[in-house]
This record gives C-alpha cells, structure tokens and sequence, in this order.
C-alpha cells in the first residue's frame, strides 16, 4: 500500500508492508499474496464492505484503496486475474528476469486494441475509453471472461514483449485479436496502416495472423489488407532506393520487365542492373493460402533467369529495415563477382 491508502477497519486485515514489489503491485493484490500476508479471505472481503477501504475488482483479485482504478491497475488486475491459476502461492507470479521488483506474469499477456495502445499506436484508443481489457491465454485455461478481463485464447502463445512494464502480444497478434471485435472498416485500415508505416511491424506478419485468426473472409477486413500490402510495398520500395543510396550502389535501371528477343515474358524485377546481370527482387509475398503456389512461382523464374546467367538477389521488407548495410554488401558482391562470370545471355529490358 502507499502511504495515502486508508487503513483498513481490521487491524488484522492490515498486509504486512512488501518493499520489494512496485508501487502498483502494492495498490492492487490477489487473494493467494494477501493470505501470504496475514490477510484470510474472509478478512479481505470484509474491507470490500459498501464504504470499506478495499474494493474487489475482478475474482480473487483486490484494489487496496477506494476510488476507481487506474489504467496500470486495470491492467495488473487483468493479468492477476489472467495469471493466478499458474501463480505460486502468495505472490503474482516470480519476479520478471533482470527486475526483481515487477512480477512476470506466467502464460498471460495483454493484448488487442489495450496492448496497440502500448505499443504506442496513436490509432488505438485510450486506455481509459476501452469497456474491457483483452488477455491472451492458453486455449486450455480455465478462465471465463468478467468484469474488465476479456479473455482470449490462443493454441500457440506468443512470446510476450514488454511496454510500459506489462507483457504484451507482439503488434501482428494484437492487432489480429482487435480486428476480430471491430467492424469499422476505416478504424481496421488506420491500425493496419499505422502499424506497418510507423514500422511496428510487416504487412506479411499481419497477413499471417488474420489468416490464422479466419479474418480475411470479411469484406472490411480484406479491403484493408489490400490497402495493407499496398502501402507496404510503397515502403520497401521506398527501403530499396535508399539502401543503394545510402551505400554507394551504381545505380540499376528500376522496375522493369525482362524479356528474351521475340520470346517469352521472363518477369518483372524491382532493380536491374544490365552489365553486369544482376537483379534485385523484393518479396512482399502475402502469407495466404496460395502462398505455396507464388513461392513455386518465384523459384521458377529465379531458376530461368539464373539459366541465362543473370544472379537473383532476393530480399525481404524485414531485412531491408532490419539489415539494410548487409544487404547492400550482398548485391555489392554480386556486382563485383559479375567479372567472374560466363557472360550472360542477351535479353530485352522494358519499363514496367
């Protein structure tokens, strides 16, 4: 408890101070770390009275003071309610590693628009406006959603990652999980657009959970993928141009289609460069269900083109923004190394 929180009616009831836990992880407590305290059940639920002290706000899990709750304790009260049937006896769950003072809370994460919001998408609601807060669990666990805990449940848990010192689902799953309870196509396209622009995330890792989740059989929700993977393409052009930029890379011909003299189409490439017979192409592949198909698709032009003696550099959005020298180093070498080479065979290079 903080120094401003009443004493309870029963001095009994008084928890014994717990200097190791954070400010928050004092004002909000379950019943496992209240017994652990001193404090029986019956004794907290005493101070839970109409005009106590306490106020109980989801099952066996206790706000330590009168008044409506925060949004941080909303949160640790959803992850203490989420969480304690994994918890050992009288504590939330053992301390996060690194950080002594701020429990780790086992097999349970925030997730949906409350973790978007944490994450620092400006398209998500306040913390404050939100009914409920969403909770990502093992499918298994026995919990039902209550109060301001939404459960959600999922075969695979993600690993969690951390912001404003609560676990939260990586950006792809929390927007999968928001996406599944909006119907505002112009709010889904905002979210999807935000994540993928501010860098959060790639369009291909939401593609892949909205098809896990069986969304892209809504209209609204496909219409913003579209939009989706649109834009980020746009963007891992925009990444391209600038790795070739930034590390001194001849400058290639862009966007352009290949074809042999008077035969077959052999596709379109993002950057060629002609002497030397290198090519670059990005994958901005969408994971759906013929994601097989356009992968035997890539590999067979890669093959034809590399039977004509041009190399195939292959680069995804991820390692552009991720790896932008060491692929820039890539195409550097195959440039160089195109000296060594048998020349290549003589194709029609147009503007796509």
């Amino acid at each position: 408890m903080t120094q401003n929180t009443p004493l309870p009616r029963v001095p009994s009831a008084s928890p014994r101070p717990v200097r190791h836990l954070s400010d928050v992880h004092r004002r909000v407590a379950t019943v496992a770390r209240l017994r652990a305290q001193g404090v029986a059940p019956a004794e907290a639920d005493e101070q839970c009275r109409p005009g106590g002290p306490w106020q109980q706000v989801l099952p066996g899990v206790y706000l330590l003071h009168p008044g409506p709750p925060t949004s941080e304790e909303r949160l640790h009260a959803v992850l203490m309610y989420a969480a304690r049937a994994t918890s050992a006896p009288g504590v939330p769950s053992q301390p996060a590693p690194g950080d002594p003072h701020r429990p780790a809370y086992r097999d349970a994460m925030i997730t949906g628009l409350a973790a978007l919001n944490l994450h620092g998408l400006a398209s998500a609601p306040p913390l404050t406006s939100l009914e409920h807060v969403d909770v990502l669990v093992p499918r298994l666990r026995r919990l039902r959603s209550t109060g301001c805990a939404h459960i959600v449940r999922t075969a695979s848990l993600p690993a969690p990652e951390q912001a404003t010192g609560v676990p939260v689902a990586p950006v792809p799953r929390a927007l999968a999980d928001a996406v599944a309870e909006l119907t505002d196509a112009g709010v889904v396209r905002r979210l999807l657009s935000e994540a993928v622009r501010g860098g959060h995330c790639e369009p291909t890792a939401v593609v892949r959970e909205l098809t896990d989740a069986k969304l892209l059989s809504r209209p609204h929700v496909v219409d913003a993928v579209d939009a989706l993977l649109a834009e980020g393409r746009a963007i891992a052009e925009g990444r391209l141009y600038a790795m070739v930029r930034e590390h001194g890379l001849p400058d290639p011909v862009w966007n352009v289609d290949l074809r042999l003299p008077g035969g077959p189409h052999l596709g379109g490439l993002d950057a060629y460069w002609p002497e030397q017979a290198v090519a670059v192409e990005l994958d901005t592949r969408a994971p759906r269900q013929d994601e097989d198909a356009l992968w035997s698709e890539y590999a067979r032009k890669r093959e034809h083109l590399e039977r004509l003696g041009i190399t195939v550099v292959h680069v995804t959005p991820k390692k552009l923004r991720d790896a932008s020298e060491q692929q820039a180093a890539v195409v550097r070498t195959a440039l160089m190394a195109s000296g060594d080479r048998d020349p290549a065979a003589y194709v029609v290079v147009l503007p796509r």
